[in-house]
């Protein structure tokens, strides 16, 4: 069984800092939403709120209709798996899974028989009598989840449980935990800072500033149509170029930047575009956006000199400097077998449609940009 989670309104304050502001989200029931943003963001704080450890300063937050004000994290509908799983060393891992039934007064044999079942939904059957010391992490991962699930929660609540994986791990778990939540049906919602796990496995994304929710939506609209500039440079790679709209030409924006004019859309917001003649704007293009024109006329060009190309195995990372832009942009090529044609140090003029370039007004970047 899974719940919606509405949270309507919602402040959390502490004295003068305001951790999330004006939060308003409805979370579909059986769906898998992800909170991603920085450090400090407020993503963890409204976990929080959701599982009852925090109430909100304001606002209010309802699990399957049911407003959570004054009930207790025991009392509500939900299951929190933390960053450090917490699991208990001397315990075998189905007295793991089975606690919180030995809690509520289950008999043994019932216990066993549920953890067992759960063994056999995470893809661990007859592990049940090892200990956690004896498990891989991403086992130990997979036992926390099914030790969750043994509450039989509508919500089941992550903080970031993949965090301390190393890289192929995490990328596995990824499948894993998308594959366990279709399985399961209950909504989960998952805390993170890296854009990878949000876009590989969520139904919808919530993209957070301090604070504050700049964008909801699904992968690809997150990052193929980022509503503000932090969405733009905080999901996946983006070069930036900074200008003042000298043109509206209906949906998309003529741009006087740094390195030229350019052409790019816009993405509406609430049906409206948001730039008007000679606003500040920023022009982002992903760096798998950029070609060698080699010939071609692309409606935008660029002049570049390769500063130096690192060759990562299925793809090229070409990194080149142009006159009057701010910092080295970058290029993503498919590796095809074939030579890039362009040596270290050679003058290029790289080409890309508007349709591959957004032109968002001026605003907070993320860190780094």
């Amino acid at each position: 069984m899974s719940a919606d989670v509405e949270l309507n309104d919602v402040w959390i304050k502490f004295g003068d800092f305001v951790a999330a502001r004006d939060v308003n989200i409805t979370i579909e029931g059986g769906e898998f939403f992800s909170f991603l943003g920085p450090s400090g963001c407020g993503k963890t704080t409204l976990l929080r709120a959701v599982s009852g450890f925090l109430e909100p300063s304001q606002g209010t937050i309802k699990i399957g209709g049911q407003n959570m004000a004054g009930i207790g994290p025991n009392k509500r509908p939900t299951a929190l798996i933390f960053q450090n799983l917490a699991l208990f060393p001397l315990m075998a891992v189905w007295e793991n899974i089975a606690f919180a039934l030995e809690v509520r007064g289950m008999g043994k044999a019932a216990r066993r028989k549920k953890a067992d079942e759960l063994l056999e939904l995470i893809a661990l059957p007859g592990q049940g009598d090892k200990l956690v010391h004896e498990l891989s992490g991403g086992q130990k991962q997979r036992v926390a989840i099914a030790r969750a699930l043994a509450a039989e929660p509508e919500v089941l609540l992550l903080d970031e449980p993949l965090s301390a994986l190393d890289l192929k791990l995490r990328q596995h778990m990824r499948t894993e935990l998308r594959a366990i939540q279709q399985r399961v049906g209950i909504t989960f919602i998952y805390i993170t800072h890296d854009q990878g796990e949000a876009l590989t496995m969520s139904d919808q994304v919530a993209v957070m500033r301090e604070g504050i929710i700049e964008q909801v939506g699904d992968g690809n609209n997150i990052y193929d149509h980022p509503a503000t500039s932090f969405v733009a440079s905080f999901v996946g790679e983006n070069n930036l170029f900074r200008g003042r709209i000298t043109g509206i030409d209906g949906d998309y924006a003529m741009v006087d930047t740094n390195v030229g004019p350019l052409k790019a859309r816009m993405t509406k917001t609430n049906g409206e575009v948001p730039l008007k003649f000679n606003d500040d704007a920023f022009v982002f293009v992903r760096p798998e956006s950029l070609k060698f024109a080699n010939g071609v006329n692309y409606e935008n060009t660029v002049r570049a000199r390769i500063a130096h190309q690192e060759f990562e195995g299925h793809f090229w990372q070409v990194y080149l400097d142009v006159a009057q832009a701010e910092k080295r942009i970058s290029m993503s090529l498919v590796n095809d077998g074939q030579e890039l044609g362009h040596e270290t140090g050679s003058e290029v003029t790289l080409g890309f449609t508007p349709d591959l370039a957004v032109a968002l007004p001026e605003g907070p970047l993320a860190a780094g940009e």
